[in-house]
């Protein structure tokens, strides 16, 4: 809503625009009137909207044209005064003021105009009759209030309306030609009607319906003012009202209705709760509210978040088999302007055997989203109406912002549970197979991904210790002479060499001496295709003696090519070389070590999607 209203009164000379203002002001008509009233300013305590109302006189007499179109410009709402005694005043109106100001505004963005008939006292009759064509042929005009200034007839609402026409115009809603809502309004009145369908069955039940009361107008409907509502839908048109519920149609109806009976500020107050300006948008404020994130910091989900998302994926998951179809996954984002997840996210997370996003896969996406692009999920989140459903402030409330990573090596431990992994090698070194094969795709399903539906990313759970986390492989382009600080910002290194190839192990070592040997990110040598036959490396030192020079891990033989999906401890390793980056070598060396830190990690999977099963059954 605007932060305040800016009234402009314009009309012929003597039509009473200066004593409209002045009675407003003292609650009684002048004795005497000057040529032009000074502009006053209401404040926003005593204005029923609460907000400040500068209210502008204009004459003819004291100020220049150019003066006159400086104040049209300025102005939220202009009042078109005439005198109802007076016909040549009301035929100004067509022949003269709405020209002039529709000349000085904007084609789209025309200022709403209240033709107001001053001098009603002086009158027995109305002088609607004649104003109704007017009204009719201009759909800028809000309405047409008469009044008198000198006994104060209608000139607190005459103020009002022209109040009520700027912060709940009509004209984004509704056209009054077609008697029907404009399609951006009903667009938007029908995002709101699916977030708010907790259930998404396509209607609103009482529980439903008395949530969105209470965020909208903060009061709850009574059980007989809920039936009032629905017997009015009932009486007026076929399929609004289902199984005792309002359908979107009955929905849209009611806000029909509300316009239509000049209550436009119940429209209005909907669509501002839940994210909309003057021109039915969602505001920036909305969908990017203020994040502070401080260097080397990260952001994650936290624990309000991923229940919101598990609801959002129950109520879209509708045979129940724990992963969302085509067809799902489309009705999830109809709350979106657009589809945000293209065909790589498929190659991203996890999905089942049909290529469907899996339950775990779809946090996991939210995840990933959340730590490299925290301001479009921030975005998303909105779509999803998470800061209503979840009652909370913004969305920034779903984020959790860790703490710097120099006090985590400090402290030599920590709180975060995404870490990310980069990926290097030479062309061919087995990169791609190693994401997939996080993803539990072993070679021969990695051979049907099409070329344009890759991913350099892959994102899955492991488990260390027991605590389930989330590890992010990043895949970086060979490019030895110019790795990005993005390319290196990370919490564990993976260099990947093929083993039949005697020159794949080079670019690793090269890598390795240039960017990681004297940094504090820990490594690991990734032995690739180990089914093949292996070749004596070109390289100065063979991987092994590399390894041992340089302190590191000894080469991990890994191969995706197998009947099965592709083991998971080698992820795990690298979890816990990112959780735990202080840790020697020797350390790192130990079995015991590894074999504590993956205690668990299977039996903790299996145990969180049999839990998952089991509420599903219980709902």
């Amino acid at each position: 809503m605007r932060k305040d209203v800016r009234i402009l009164l314009v009309g012929e000379p003597k039509v009473g625009k200066t004593s409209l203002i002045m009675s407003l002001v003292s609650e009684e008509f002048p004795d005497e009137v000057p040529r032009r009233a000074e502009e006053i300013t209401i404040p926003a305590d005593v204005t029923p909207e609460r907000v400040p109302t500068h209210i502008v006189d204009y004459s003819e007499a004291e100020q220049s044209e150019e003066e006159l179109y400086q104040e049209i410009t300025k102005a939220n709402v202009i009042c078109i005064v005439y005198s109802v005694n007076n016909k040549k005043s009301i035929e100004k109106v067509t022949s003269h003021w709405i020209p002039l100001i529709n000349d000085r505004t904007d084609k789209d963005s025309r200022v709403p105009l209240i033709l107001v008939g001053n001098k009603s006292d002086l009158v027995e009759h109305s002088s609607m009759e004649t104003i109704l064509p007017i009204m009719n042929q201009y759909s800028d005009i809000e309405t047409c209030v008469e009044c008198s200034a000198k006994n104060l007839k209608n000139i607190s609402e005459l103020f009002y309306y022209a109040q009520k026409a700027v912060l709940h115009p009509t004209g984004p809603l509704y056209c009054p030609e077609d008697k029907e809502m404009k399609p951006s309004c009903i667009k938007a009145l029908t995002r709101i009607f699916k977030v708010s369908d907790l259930d998404n069955d396509g209607i609103l039940n009482d529980n439903e319906l008395n949530f969105f009361q209470r965020t909208c107008f903060n009061i709850p409907l009574a059980a007989q003012a809920l039936e009032d509502v629905k017997n009015v839908v009932r009486k007026n048109i076929t399929e609004g009202v289902k199984d005792n519920g309002l359908t979107l149609k009955g929905f849209l109806f009611l806000h029909t209705l509300f316009i239509q009976r000049g209550r436009h500020e119940t429209t209005w107050t909907v669509l501002r709760r839940f994210g909309y300006d003057d021109d039915l948008e969602l505001t920036q404020e909305y969908l990017f509210p203020l994040l502070k994130i401080p260097p080397d910091c990260t952001t994650e989900l936290n624990h309000n978040a991923y229940l919101f998302l598990q609801g959002v994926f129950d109520k879209h998951d509708k045979d129940r088999d724990c992963a969302l179809s085509p067809d799902e996954l489309k009705d999830l984002f109809k709350v979106f302007p657009y589809m945000p997840w293209g065909p790589d996210v498929n190659n991203t997370v996890c999905t089942n055997e049909q290529g469907w996003i899996t339950y775990q896969g779809y946090l996991s996406q939210w995840t990933l989203t959340t730590y490299l692009d925290v301001q479009r999920c921030l975005e998303y989140m909105g779509y999803l109406g998470y800061s209503i459903i979840s009652e909370q402030e913004s969305q920034a409330a779903a984020i959790t912002v860790t703490r710097n990573k120099r006090i985590d090596l400090q402290k030599k431990q920590t709180q975060r549970s995404v870490f990310r992994c980069n990926v290097l090698g030479a062309h061919g070194s087995g990169k791609s197979g190693f994401l997939q094969a996080f993803l539990e795709r072993n070679l021969a399903r990695q051979l049907k991904i099409r070329e344009d539906h890759k991913s350099y990313y892959a994102i899955n759970t492991t488990y260390v210790y027991g605590q389930e986390k989330y590890l992010l492989l990043h895949e970086v382009a060979p490019d030895m002479d110019f790795l990005s600080d993005a390319d290196l910002a990370c919490d564990v290194v993976c260099l990947i060499y093929d083993v039949s190839n005697p020159r794949s192990f080079e670019y690793c070592a090269k890598s390795y001496k240039r960017y990681f040997m004297d940094s504090k990110t820990p490594c690991m040598i990734i032995a690739a295709k180990s089914d093949l036959h292996e070749v004596r490396q070109q390289c100065t030192l063979s991987p092994l003696d590399f390894c041992r020079k340089h302190r590191l891990h000894p080469p991990q033989p890994f191969t995706c090519n197998s009947t099965e999906a592709p083991a998971k401890d080698i992820y795990t390793k690298l979890t816990t070389m990112a959780m735990y980056p202080h840790m020697t070598q020797a350390d790192l060396k130990n079995s015991t070590f590894w074999l504590r830190a993956s205690l668990g990690a299977t039996v903790f999977a299996v145990l969180g999607f049999a839990m998952y099963k089991a509420i599903l059954k219980q709902r």
